[in-house]
C-alpha cells in the first residue's frame, strides 16, 4: 500500500529561483489528497504526473494567497476534463465565496458538484473517515486563521501466514483470524489457534502538515511521534524576530518542534524568496532535529509499512 508524498511547491510569498508556491500531492492506497493550492499547482501536477482526475479531496489550510490562488485553474481544468466526480474541498471561511463567485461572474457551470467544508481552525476537527484512514484538523498559529493536517493510517489487520494457513481452509475461517481469533468448531473444540497462522499487522503511518504558523508548542500533542513531519522554515535562525513579526517559523524552531513531538522524519519548505542557496536550512535545522530534509519540488519521499 503506497503512502507517498509528492513536493509540488515549496516557496512562500513569490515564487523565486525555481520555486513555486506551497502544494504537495499524497497518495495514500489509492486515496489522492492535493494539500494546498498555490498559483501554478495545475502545472506541476501536470510535470510530475500526478492524475488530476484522482484527486477527489483538496485541504486549503488558509487563506493567504500563496496557499490557494492555483485552485481555480484547477477546479476549472477538471471541469474541461469531464470530471463527473464530486470534489470535496476543505477550507477557512471565505473560500467558498471565493470560488462560487468566479463561477458566478465567468458564467460557469461545472460537471460536477464541489462539496465545501468549513473548517473550524480554532479547535481540532475529524474531517475524513474509512476503514482504513482518518484525517484531522488542528489549530496553527498565524496571522489569519490557519489549519495543521494530520493523516494517519486505522491499525491494520493481522496478516496471514500462508506457509501455515491449510489448504481446505474456510473463508469465515480466515476472516476470524485476521480479527485476531481463535477458530473452534460447533462442539467448542479449538481448531485454529490463531498466533500459529498470523503474523503481527503491518506498521501504521502517519503524516502531518504545518503549514504557516509561529513557534507554538501546543501543537506538539497533535503530531506526537508521526511517521513525517512537515514544518515551515520561511527564515534561517537570525531571522527569528522577523519570523515573530510575520508570524512564520525559522529552521531552528522547526527542529525544536519535530524533536520536542518526537517525529521520525522532518521536512521544511516555505522557503522565504530573500535565500537562493537552500543550504544553510538543511545545516541550521539539523543542527537541532539530524533526521530533517528539505522539500524538494518533483521529490516524492514514500512511508515504508
Amino acid at each position: 500500500m503506497p503512502f507517498n508524498l509528492t513536493i509540488l511547491g515549496s516557496n512562500s510569498a513569490t515564487p523565486a529561483y525555481g520555486r513555486h508556491h506551497t502544494a504537495q500531492y499524497l497518495n495514500i492506497g489509492g486515496h489522492h489528497f492535493l494539500i494546498d493550492c498555490g498559483e501554478g499547482t495545475q502545472e506541476r501536477l501536470n510535470i510530475y504526473k500526478a492524475k488530476v482526475q484522482r484527486i477527489n479531496h483538496i485541504f486549503i489550510s488558509h487563506l493567504h494567497g500563496d496557499h490557494y490562488l492555483g485552485l481555480m485553474g484547477l477546479v476549472y481544468t477538471m471541469h474541461l476534463l469531464k470530471r463527473t466526480k464530486d470534489l470535496n474541498i476543505y477550507g477557512q471561511k471565505g473560500l467558498k465565496e471565493i470560488i462560487v463567485t468566479q463561477l458566478k461572474y465567468s458564467d460557469s457551470r461545472l460537471n460536477y458538484k464541489i462539496n465545501f467544508r468549513e473548517l473550524k481552525a480554532e479547535k481540532p476537527e475529524l474531517l475524513f473517515e474509512d476503514d482504513t484512514l482518518e484525517i484531522t484538523s488542528f489549530p496553527l498559529s498565524h496571522r489569519i486563521p490557519c489549519s495543521g493536517f494530520l493523516f494517519k493510517e486505522k491499525p491494520k489487520p493481522l496478516r496471514l501466514s500462508k506457509e501455515m494457513l491449510p489448504e481446505k481452509i474456510s473463508l469465515a475461517h480466515i476472516a476470524l483470524l485476521k480479527k485476531g481469533e481463535d477458530v473452534y468448531d460447533e462442539d467448542g473444540n479449538l481448531i485454529y489457534k490463531n498466533s500459529e497462522y498470523t503474523l503481527p499487522p503491518r506498521r501504521s503511518r502517519s503524516y502531518a502538515f504545518c503549514s504557516d504558523t509561529l513557534y507554538d508548542e501546543s501543537i506538539v500533542p497533535y503530531i506526537k511521534g508521526v511517521d513525517l513531519l512537515y514544518h515551515e522554515a520561511t527564515f534561517l535562525a537570525d531571522k527569528y524576530p522577523w519570523a515573530e513579526l510575520t508570524f512564520h517559523s525559522t529552521t531552528h524552531q522547526a527542529g525544536a518542534i519535530a524533536k520536542k513531538a518526537e517525529v521520525k522524519q522532518l521536512i521544511i519548505g516555505h522557503y522565504s524568496a530573500r535565500y537562493k542557496d537552500l543550504t544553510p536550512f538543511i545545516k541550521e535545522t539539523q543542527e537541532v532535529f539530524e533526521n530533517a530534509i528539505l522539500s524538494v519540488e518533483g521529490e516524492t519521499i514514500s512511508l515504508s509499512e
